[in-house]
């Protein structure tokens, strides 16, 4: 199942690695991400990331939520979409 997770981030050296990382380390594949600055919001980086696992998807939510990096974290299903 596909999961987009919507994330808000500290601009730091290797946020976006820690992020991959975390994801591909709890089961899930990272299949897309976009995403920019936004310079009304301190510079915090606006992320969208889909991902596809079997794993539940709250657990990898969870996890994100703990990377010193990460501001918050949401998480969407995307329904009808699979790999």
């Amino acid at each position: 199942m596909q999961y987009r997770l919507d994330l808000v981030l500290h601009p730091a050296e290797g946020a976006l690695l820690r992020v991959i990382g975390m994801a591909e380390r709890r089961g899930f594949a990272p299949c897309a991400i976009s995403g920019a600055p936004v310079a009304a919001d301190d510079g915090r980086w606006h992320l969208q990331l889909v991902v596809d696992g079997q794993r539940p998807a709250e657990t990898l939510c969870r996890q994100m939520e703990k990377i010193y990096d990460c501001v918050s974290v949401q998480m969407t299903a995307l329904e009808g979409v699979s790999a």
